[in-house]
């Protein structure tokens, strides 16, 4: 969770105005939030009121009607909508708050794909007492699916054990990859594409496409167990 959580996030939203403005002027001032902007965390947070940046990468008016706005939000994460909606309302210089707040993605995520916890009950119960998990697997997901958005480095089969007993990933090991910077979090996968672990790079992809020894990846969380492929270590 500590890897999904960072993601971006997307969401709609209802903002409610304090007196009448014309549209083509919140759109204007809309669109200024759009790039980098400083935020203070509101007073009810969970988080220490400190100035800080975060990058708001679409923002646009859907629907508009007296007071109230229907606005398209894709940020990075720890972006808070409902300051967004009250700065709207400062730069208008009628103030604002927010209404309604809807997330519809996080990272690969969508709601479309979102399921009931009625139906997860369901689907464990029929597995459990009956047997049958034809349900169950049209609700879960491959993890792998959880690391779309992270670069890749496959492994050879020779270092899958080592990897699953914590060692780090050393450049004989690595097959191929994706482009990443040193200290960006990488997912170390299998020729099979399963998901060994996560760790970060030591190194950046142009920097391995020229050294043939050292550390590539130091591990900091291992999915797969060890023993599930053979040992080629002493």
């Amino acid at each position: 969770m500590r890897y999904l959580t960072g993601d971006e996030k997307e969401y709609i939203c209802v903002a409610q105005l304090h007196d009448d403005v014309r549209r083509e002027e919140i759109e204007e001032v809309v669109s200024k939030f759009k790039g980098r902007i400083y935020q203070r965390p509101p007073v009810r947070s969970s988080v220490k009121r400190r100035l800080r940046v975060r990058e708001v990468r679409e923002v646009r008016v859907l629907e508009f009607q007296g007071r109230l706005l229907l606005m398209r939000v894709v940020t990075e994460a720890g972006t808070y909508v409902r300051k967004l909606c009250h700065d709207i309302g400062v730069i208008l210089g009628v103030g604002a708050h927010m209404r309604e707040l809807r997330r519809v993605r996080s990272g690969v995520f969508r709601e479309e794909s979102a399921v009931t916890l009625q139906r997860i009950s369901e689907a464990v119960f029929i597995w459990r007492k009956c047997g049958d998990g034809t349900e169950l697997n049209k609700i879960l997901i491959p993890m792998e699916y959880g690391t779309c958005g992270i670069p890749k480095v496959i492994a050879s089969d020779y270092s899958i054990d080592a990897l699953a007993h914590g060692a780090p990933l050393m450049a004989p090991g690595v097959l191929r990859y994706q482009d990443f910077q040193k200290g960006q979090v990488v997912a170390v996968l299998t020729q099979k594409g399963e998901l060994v672990a996560l760790g970060k790079a030591q190194v950046s992809s142009e920097e391995l496409g020229r050294v043939d020894k050292g550390i590539v990846v130091a591990l900091e969380r291992v999915f797969i167990p060890p023993g599930y492929y053979p040992k080629y270590w002493k």
